[in-house]
Parts: C-alpha cells; sequence; structure tokens
C-alpha cells in the first residue's frame, strides 16, 4: 500500500496556473499576481515555458527609478531554470528537492511535457495538512 507522500505531485498541484508574456511589464505581472492571488507566474512563448517570475523577483525590481522599471520586461527578470517535475512523481521527491534548494514553486508537466500546473510551497502546507489529518 502506497503511503500518502508516495502519491504523484499532480494531486497537490494548483492546475493551471495564471501565465505571463516575456514582453509583460513589471506593472502587468504585478496586476495579475493581485488579481488572481498568486506569487509566481510562468512566463510563455509560443505556448512553451521560457521562465518564471516570482513576486520576490518583482519586489526587486521595486527599488528602480520610474524611467528603468518602465523599461524592464518579464524577459529581463524571469528565472530561466525552472525546477519542473512529471505529474507522477511523488509528492516527497519534489518537496524534498524544493526545501534543498530553498524553491519556492516547481512547473509540473504532463506526459506531453506540457504544462499542467504549478506546485507550491503553500500547495505543500496544503497537503502536510491533509496528510496529517489523514484525509486524501
Amino acid at each position: 500500500m502506497k503511503t500518502k507522500l508516495e502519491i504523484p505531485v499532480e494531486v497537490y498541484t494548483t492546475p493551471h496556473p495564471v501565465t505571463a508574456r516575456e514582453d509583460n511589464s513589471i506593472d502587468d505581472m504585478k496586476a495579475l499576481m493581485q488579481q488572481h492571488h498568486v506569487r509566481h507566474l510562468p512566463i510563455v512563448s509560443a505556448g512553451k515555458v521560457v521562465g518564471i517570475v516570482s513576486d520576490r523577483d518583482l519586489r526587486m525590481a521595486a527599488a528602480l527609478n520610474l524611467n528603468e522599471k518602465n523599461l524592464i520586461k518579464a524577459a529581463d527578470l524571469m528565472t530561466l531554470e525552472v525546477a519542473t517535475f512529471h505529474c507522477a512523481t511523488p509528492l516527497q521527491k519534489v518537496a524534498l528537492e524544493m526545501a534543498e534548494k530553498k524553491i519556492g514553486s516547481v512547473l509540473v508537466n504532463d506526459d506531453k511535457g506540457e504544462l499542467l500546473g504549478i506546485f507550491t510551497v503553500t500547495d505543500a502546507l496544503h497537503a502536510l495538512i491533509k496528510i496529517m489529518r489523514g484525509e486524501k
């Protein structure tokens, strides 16, 4: 019998994440995050994820003056090396890597390698609570 930590990360993944484009401005991304109550935006170009921007990235950019800020786009801020896992990867493996590397979110792909969802630290906490309560 599988333990709850052996279940696929997909079970606790937030499906259909809000995404942004490489040419989105800082203000565009802030608005998306506020509107959808998220802290991570996968950046998509031609239907493929090319990076990710976090609220921390946007806070760092806030120190720029108005002229500089208006020149910065998602492509300038995004992290290019995005941690990505297959949807069937055990939750335990994903959580351990996130903790070891201090990663706030990872992308979860389906069998075709397409973006299925995003798994965040908040999702991990929700999973922990459900596991501790003995819920599915």
